[in-house]
C-alpha cells in the first residue's frame, strides 16, 4: 500500500527514482523562494529613482508581488483541482517555456532581462501606481507568476505522493530561501554587482528553476491521487466560511503590519534595501518557525512580547525625536510579535492536507487585501500614517477572538481566565488607545494632505519671543516656516537664513543683480524665492504636487512666491529625469546657483547624490555656478559623501554651518557649496563663515548610481 500511488516498483531502483524525485522537488522549491525574494529589492532599487526614491515605491512593488503571488496560488489551486493528472505537467511546462522565451526576448532588447532601459522611465507624475505595474508586469510578471505557482504545486504533488508525511515543512524550507535571499541581496548581492549584472545572474538561475520544475511537473504524472490523511484539523463544512475568514484577515493583518512598520522606518532613516528587507526577513522568519512545528509558537509568551512592545510602540509615538536605533529595535520586537500571533494562530487552523492550495491561495488573498489596503485604501480614509496603529488594534482583537476559536492550553482554569481576561482588555485599550491618537494628536493641523509622495500638514506654531509661523511638515521633518506676522512675511527663514549657505551663496555670487538663474531641487514652501530680484529666472523642481500647490499659495498660509520677482517655473516631476530630459533636448541652463534641498529629511533620495548626478548637475551649471548641497540631517553625516564627489569632479569645496536665529526665524543648518571655480567660494563674505576643513578626509567610495552605502555615514 505504500507504494500503491506510485507507476513504479518497489524496489531499490524505485526508492532510488523517489528519492530523485524528492530532491528536485526540493531543490526546485528552494530556489523558486530564492529567486521571488531576491527580486523584489533588487528591482525595487532600480527603479527607485525613476520615482524619486520615495518610500511608497516599495510598498507598491510589494503589492504588485503579493498580487502576483496570489495569483499563481490561484493557478495552483486551479491546476491541482480542476485539470486532470495527465494535462497537468503539459499546461505548467508550456507556461515554464514561454516565460523563458520572454526572458531571452528581452535580454536581446535591454541591458539585462529584467532592467527596462532609461525610455522607460515615467514623463508624469499622473500614475505613479499604474506605470510601476505595467514596468513591473512587461518586466517581470510571467517569471514571478510562475515561481509562485511552484510551492502550492510542489506541496500538492509532495501529498500526492507521499499520503501521510506533513508538506507544512517543505512550506517552511520555501521560506527558509526567501530569507536567504532577503539577507543576502543587501549583504552580498547589493555590494558587490551592478544592477545590470544582478539581473543577468538572477535571469540564468531563473532558467535553471524553470528546467527544475519542468522535471517536478513531469515526475507529477507518474503518481495518482492519494487517499486524505489527516495531518491536522479537518474543516466541518459549517466551519469553511469562519474559517476562510480567519484565514485571510490573519494573512490581511500581517500584510498590513508589514507594509506599516516598513513605511514607518523608511520614512525616519532612509528608503533602502536594508530596511525594506528588516521587516521582510522578520516576517518570513515567523513563517519558517511557526510552519515548522506547532512547538515554536507558544501563545502566552508572546501575549507577552506583544503587550511590551505595543507599549515600547505607544511610547515611540509619545517620543518621535528619541534615538533611532533604539526605535529600531523596539519595531523589530513588535514585528515579530505580532507576526508571530498572526501566523502562529493563522498554522493552528491549518486544513487537512486535501484543502492545502486551497489555504494557501486564502494566505495569499490575504496578503494581497492588505497591499490593497494601505495603497489604495488607507490614503483615502487616513490624513496620516495610521495604519500601523489600527493593525495593531486589530493583532489585539483577532487574539481575542482566537482564545474562543481555539482556546489557550491552560490546563488551570483560573489562569486561563486570567490570560484571556488580559488579552481582552488590552484589545479594547488599545483600540481606544488608537482612535485617540488618530484624533488628537494632530488636531491641531491647520491643513492635512495625503497622497502617493507622503502626507503634509501645516501648522501654526511659535517659535519663541512670541512669533508665530506657519510650518510644513512631512512627517516630523519642517520643509519651511513663515511668518504670520505680515510686516515679515518676507523674511527667508528655516533653514534659508542670509547666513545659510545657501542665502551666502546667492547673496555674494557675481551675476548678483544682474539676472540670475536659479535651479531648486526640492521646493518645500519656496523660501528662496524671496532672495529674487527683477530680471531673475527661477526654475523649481518638485516631485509632489500638493507641496507645490501649497506653496502656489493654495489655502492662503504661504506666499513667497506670489511675493517673488523672479520668472518662477515649476518643473513637476523626479528632479534628475527632468533635468535628463531637458539636456537631452538641448537645453543647458547654466545655473548660478543649484540648490539641492532634498536631503534634510532623514529618507533621502540616493540617486540625487550619485557621481553621474552631479554629472549631470555640471553639465547645466555655468562656468562659475555654485551648487548648495543641504546636508542639515540628525541621523546622516553626508560631509563623506559630497567630499568624494568634490574630489572626483575637482570642485572648489566649502561648508557653511549656522547656528539657530530665532529672531529671524532661523534654523541651525549645514550647507555644502561647491563650484568648479574657486574664485566665487573665496569671496570673503563666505570664507568668514566657512567651516575648516583642515585635516578632513574620508575613506569611503565614491557614491555611483551602482554602489551608495548609508551605512558608513550612519550617525
Amino acid at each position: 500500500m505504500r507504494f500503491s500511488i506510485y507507476l513504479i516498483p518497489a524496489s531499490k531502483d524505485g526508492l532510488l527514482k523517489i528519492r530523485r524525485v524528492m530532491l528536485i522537488y526540493i531543490l526546485s522549491i528552494f530556489l523558486s523562494a530564492f529567486l521571488l525574494f531576491q527580486v523584489q529589492p533588487m528591482i525595487a532599487k532600480y527603479i527607485l529613482p525613476w520615482f524619486g526614491g520615495i518610500t511608497t515605491v516599495w510598498s507598491t512593488v510589494m503589492l504588485f508581488f503579493q498580487i502576483l503571488l496570489t495569483g499563481g496560488y490561484a493557478y495552483g489551486y486551479y491546476l491541482i483541482g480542476k485539470v486532470k493528472t495527465g494535462r497537468q505537467w503539459k499546461i505548467h511546462a508550456v507556461l515554464l517555456a514561454v516565460s523563458v522565451g520572454v526572458l531571452f526576448l528581452l535580454a536581446f532588447l535591454w541591458a539585462s532581462p529584467i532592467t527596462a532601459p532609461a525610455s522607460w522611465k515615467p514623463h508624469s507624475i499622473d500614475n505613479p501606481i499604474g506605470h510601476i505595474f505595467i514596468l513591473l508586469l512587461i518586466s517581470i510578471g510571467l517569471p514571478y507568476f510562475m515561481l509562485s505557482t511552484n510551492s502550492p504545486l510542489v506541496q500538492a504533488w509532495f501529498t500526492r505522493a507521499l499520503p501521510g508525511k506533513s508538506p507544512y515543512r517543505l512550506y517552511a524550507l520555501s521560506n527558509l530561501g526567501s530569507l536567504l535571499a532577503l539577507i543576502t541581496y543587501p549583504v552580498i548581492v547589493e555590494p558587490l554587482l551592478p544592477l545590470r549584472w544582478q539581473g543577468w545572474v538572477w535571469s540564468g538561475l531563473y532558467i535553471v528553476f524553470a528546467s527544475l520544475a519542468a522535471a517536478a511537473s513531469l515526475s507529477s504524472r507518474k503518481t495518482i491521487p492519494a487517499a486524505s490523511t489527516s495531518v491536522g484539523p479537518e474543516l466541518a463544512p459549517r466551519q469553511k466560511a469562519g474559517m476562510i475568514t480567519l484565514w485571510i484577515t490573519l494573512s490581511a493583518t500581517a500584510s498590513v503590519v508589514l507594509l506599516a512598520v516598513t513605511s514607518q522606518i523608511t520614512q525616519e532613516v532612509a528608503s533602502i534595501p536594508f530596511l525594506w528587507v528588516l521587516p521582510l526577513t522578520i516576517y518570513l522568519l515567523s513563517f519558517i518557525l511557526t510552519f515548522e512545528s506547532e512547538r515554536w509558537y507558544n501563545r502566552i509568551l508572546f501575549i507577552a512580547l506583544l503587550l511590551f512592545s505595543s507599549i515600547g510602540y505607544l511610547y515611540t509615538v509619545i517620543h518621535p525625536y528619541m534615538n533611532y536605533l533604539i526605535q529600531l529595535g523596539l519595531y523589530t520586537i513588535l514585528m515579530f510579535s505580532c507576526f508571530m500571533v498572526c501566523h502562529g494562530e493563522l498554522y493552528r487552523l491549518r486544513p487537512n492536507p486535501t484543502h492545502l492550495t486551497m489555504f494557501y491561495l486564502m494566505v495569499s488573498i490575504g496578503g494581497a487585501v492588505g497591499g490593497i489596503f494601505i495603497n489604495f485604501i488607507a490614503p483615502l480614509i487616513f490624513d496620516g500614517y495610521w495604519e500601523l496603529n489600527y493593525g495593531l488594534a486589530v493583532v489585539w482583537i483577532l487574539l481575542m477572538v482566537m482564545t474562543f476559536v481555539r482556546p489557550t492550553p491552560i490546563m488551570h482554569h483560573r489562569l486561563k481566565f486570567s490570560v484571556d481576561l488580559l488579552v481582552g482588555i488590552s484589545a479594547v485599550s488599545m483600540l481606544i488607545i488608537t482612535i485617540f491618537l488618530v484624533n488628537g494628536l494632530f488636531s491641531d493641523s491647520l491643513v492635512a494632505k495625503r497622497n502617493f509622495y507622503g502626507v503634509l500638514r501645516i501648522r501654526q506654531t511659535d517659535i519663541g519671543n512670541d512669533q508665530q509661523v506657519y510650518a510644513l511638515m512631512h512627517g516630523i521633518t519642517v520643509h519651511g516656516i513663515q511668518f504670520v506676522n505680515p510686516m515679515k512675511r518676507a523674511v527667508p527663514t528655516g533653514y534659508y537664513t542670509e547666513s545659510s549657505g545657501v542665502g551666502l551663496a546667492i547673496l555674494n555670487h557675481p551675476q548678483r543683480g544682474h539676472g540670475m538663474k536659479i535651479g531648486l531641487l526640492g521646493l518645500g514652501i519656496g523660501t528662496l524665492a524671496a532672495y529674487s530680484l527683477l530680471g531673475d529666472e527661477y526654475l523649481m523642481y518638485e516631485i509632489n504636487p500638493a507641496v507645490a500647490n501649497l506653496a502656489k499659495g493654495e489655502d492662503g498660509y504661504f506666499t513667497f512666491l506670489q511675493d517673488g520677482k523672479a520668472n518662477e517655473t515649476i518643473i513637476l516631476g523626479d528632479a534628475r529625469i527632468s533635468l535628463e530630459r531637458e539636456f537631452a533636448e538641448g537645453q543647458m541652463h547654466q545655473f548660478d546657483v543649484l540648490a539641492l534641498d532634498a536631503f534634510n529629511s532623514d529618507s533621502i533620495p540616493i540617486h540625487l547624490l550619485t557621481r553621474e548626478a552631479f554629472k549631470l548637475y555640471l553639465d547645466h551649471l555655468a562656468e562659475n555656478g555654485i551648487i548648495a548641497a543641504h546636508i542639515t540631517n540628525k541621523h546622516l553625516d553626508l560631509l563623506p559623501v559630497l567630499w568624494q564627489l568634490s574630489q572626483h569632479f575637482n570642485l572648489e569645496m566649502v561648508v557653511i554651518t549656522t547656528d539657530s536665529d530665532i529672531e529671524n526665524g532661523g534654523f541651525p543648518s549645514k550647507w555644502v557649496l561647491l563650484s568648479p571655480d574657486s574664485a566665487v567660494l573665496n569671496n570673503p563674505a563666505i570664507t568668514n563663515h566657512a567651516d575648516s576643513l583642515e585635516g578632513f578626509t574620508t575613506n569611503i567610495r565614491l557614491w555611483t548610481d551602482d554602489y551608495s552605502n548609508l551605512y558608513q555615514i550612519l550617525r
